[in-house]
């Protein structure tokens, strides 16, 4: 260091600067470069004047310890997204430790590689203080040339030429973790989302992002009842004019959370509301007979089109229901279009029908007086679904 300060301080003197003097070492061109950027080097020092010290050597390997973790860890991440049995049911209780996992592997990775960083900086590069003054300007092709000089100074303090265990341990983990991010689409890939959900009723394939509890299958083609928690059928006269209560489809589970997007608010307005409603169905909102709404009462998805959460106070003066997470307001008689919060997507509207006991089901009533079974029509939950859908 007493050479190289010696030559950057006379030269740094000097008005007349050859950035091809063969006599310049490449901290000279460095310390020169800073000067002309209004940088000026105070203070350089580095950790180990003398290379390969035991103390060296334990850093070094402290820190290929840390890179190997971050890759197990990372590798461990995307094993788990693409080959861990992730959907929920009683016979796979496993799955609820999906998400955990996942936050946890990706939470160590990471965690791992900013220590690893700051070990670096703080144990291996040298100590470096410089003050800079800000200025205007071009940069002519010798300050380009101290500008590359400078980057290759720095690659030379990172070390990685005399410590290559370090490089390769660096290598080793951050591959793994740039992985992490291609991980959703891997998976996209191995399990296409819009092939794995159930069997329908006409046995074709469904996707698991468009399927509810509601969704006539192999298991349970409908139509299906609309049910109490206790899983008991509700008909006309159990909801008052104006009331409203919250429905589960009447299959096994329906009212687990095996079933989470499928609650439903049952809602009976009244005669000059339900008339409101009529003039305002829009299309994915009719039959071929009628609208989807069953005379004066009508259901809505419980699952808000913001972020997922129940909405579910419902006003019944000004028919608006509240989403309390983040207030997002939907009007009830307008086809819960949002008027109010981040919502941009209406709440779908389950069909309704009665059938031969008078029990409310899910399904369209046709033609000839029969019942088609049907849940939802569009996706339920956060709009992201369907980014075209229009709020007007």
């Amino acid at each position: 260091m007493t050479d190289t300060t010696h030559h950057a301080a006379g030269h740094a003197a000097d008005e007349e600067f050859d950035a091809d003097d063969p006599r310049m070492t490449r901290f000279d061109l460095v310390r020169e470069g800073a000067r002309r950027d209004g940088v000026e080097i105070v203070h350089y020092e580095p950790r180990f004047p003398v290379p390969g010290t035991r103390r060296e050597k334990r850093i070094v390997r402290s820190l290929a310890l840390m890179f190997l973790l971050v890759g197990l860890f990372a590798t461990a991440f995307v094993v788990i997204y693409i080959a861990w049995p992730w959907h929920y049911s009683i016979s796979n209780d496993n799955a609820k430790w999906f998400t955990p996992i996942l936050g946890l592997t990706l939470g160590l990775s990471l965690a791992l590689l900013g220590v690893a960083m700051i070990t670096w900086g703080k144990k291996l590069l040298p100590e470096e203080i410089a003050v800079q003054d800000r200025h205007d300007g071009p940069s002519d092709s010798t300050e380009a040339k101290l500008t590359g000089q400078t980057i290759l100074n720095m690659g030379d303090e990172l070390g990685l030429k005399r410590r290559p265990v370090l490089g390769l341990a660096a290598l080793a983990g951050l591959a793994p973790l740039g992985a992490v991010a291609a991980a959703p689409i891997i998976g996209g890939l191995i399990k296409d989302p819009h092939t794995t959900g159930p069997k329908l009723a006409d046995g074709q394939k469904s996707s698991i992002l468009t399927t509810t509890g509601w969704t006539p299958t192999e298991a349970n083609p409908g139509p299906i009842a609309l049910t109490r928690e206790d899983g008991t059928k509700i008909r006309p006269e159990d909801v008052s004019v104006g009331g409203q209560m919250t429905v589960f489809p009447g299959i096994p589970g329906g009212a687990s959370n095996e079933y989470a997007d499928s609650p439903t608010l049952l809602i009976h307005l009244r005669d000059d509301d339900a008339a409101a409603l009529e003039a305002t169905l829009i299309n994915e909102n009719k039959g071929p007979v009628e609208g989807f709404n069953w005379k004066n009462y009508v259901a809505y998805s419980k699952i808000c089109t913001h972020a997922g959460c129940p909405a579910s106070l419902y006003e019944q003066q000004t028919n608006i229901l509240l989403c309390p997470c983040h207030q997002s307001q939907f009007k009830i008689t307008n086809n819960a279009r949002p008027i109010f919060g981040p919502a941009t997507r209406r709440l779908p509207m389950l069909p309704l029908a009665l059938d031969p006991e008078g029990f409310f089901v899910a399904g369209i009533v046709q033609k000839d007086g029969s019942i088609v079974p049907s849940g939802y029509t569009v996706p339920v939950g956060p709009g992201f679904w369907e980014r075209s859908d229009k709020i007007s």
